[in-house]
């Protein structure tokens, strides 16, 4: 009897400690999208500031670096969604399906504006500080160089704006149906994502600026819960009542 019953719960245990090593994954990369992406965004600075930059003195270096940062929150990105992708599609397999799409869309939209910095670092390394370009050879090169970063701006407004909407949607609704975590965690998403949604699109249609004020308060709820959903299953995992109902 003893027996029988330690073996039922080391198999009920199994699957739970298999889910936990999904949350930690997931939480942890959800984390570092933040640890890497803000970093990035100040070390860029010098390439998106200044219009001149790719005839300029420039800081390779320190753009190459706020490049490679970008690079690893986009493979944060997908990681997320791949992690949470076993436990999740047990509430709704459409849904799970698409919030990893929407993280590779997301992802690869991050990276073509990494690309398109990468591609103004190699025209001042190549020709602009090579060649000392004057006259209209300068303003060719300047017009090219504003041309890939207005690519980069577009970017971040597709990619981080838009599609942390559309990820905010899409998770927050697939937690807060499952309760695999307090459901104000994916509340805060589901608030936040229309909010940004609205931000982005003024941004969009010119009526509204990235770096306003509107805009940054419209980011803070989506912020909020991508930051408090990764601590969460970070330090705590999913919860175990809800589980136990799933397997059920």
């Amino acid at each position: 009897m003893t027996t029988t019953t330690t073996g039922t719960a080391a198999a009920a245990q199994a699957p739970t400690d298999r889910t936990r090593n999904h949350a930690r994954a997931a939480g942890a990369l959800y984390l570092i999208t933040f640890v890497a992406s803000i970093p990035a965004l100040l070390l860029i600075a010098p390439v998106l500031d200044h219009t001149d930059y790719v005839v300029g003195a420039g800081a390779d270096t320190r753009v190459l670096w706020g490049c490679l940062l970008d690079f690893v929150s986009a493979m944060a990105c997908i990681g997320t969604a791949v992690a949470v992708f076993p436990v999740v599609r047990r509430t709704n397999e459409a849904l799970a399906l698409g919030f990893v799409t929407s993280r590779m869309v997301e992802a690869g939209i991050i990276l073509i504006g990494v690309v398109s910095l990468l591609s103004v670092v190699t025209l001042r390394q190549d020709i602009g500080a090579t060649t000392g370009a004057t006259g209209e050879d300068a303003a060719t090169l300047v017009t090219t160089g504003r041309a890939l970063v207005a690519v980069r701006d577009w970017t971040f407004l597709l990619g981080p704006g838009f599609m942390s909407a559309a990820n905010a949607l899409l998770f927050g609704t697939l937690l807060y149906r499952s309760g695999l975590v307090p459901r104000f965690i994916p509340a805060m998403g589901l608030v936040g994502a229309p909010l940004l949604l609205a931000s982005g699109l003024a941004t969009f249609f010119g009526h509204n600026d990235q770096l306003s004020a509107w805009s940054f308060l419209a980011t803070l709820p989506v912020a909020g819960w991508e930051l408090a959903v990764g601590t969460y299953m970070l330090v705590k995992g999913f919860r175990l009542r809800s589980l136990a109902g799933e397997r059920a």
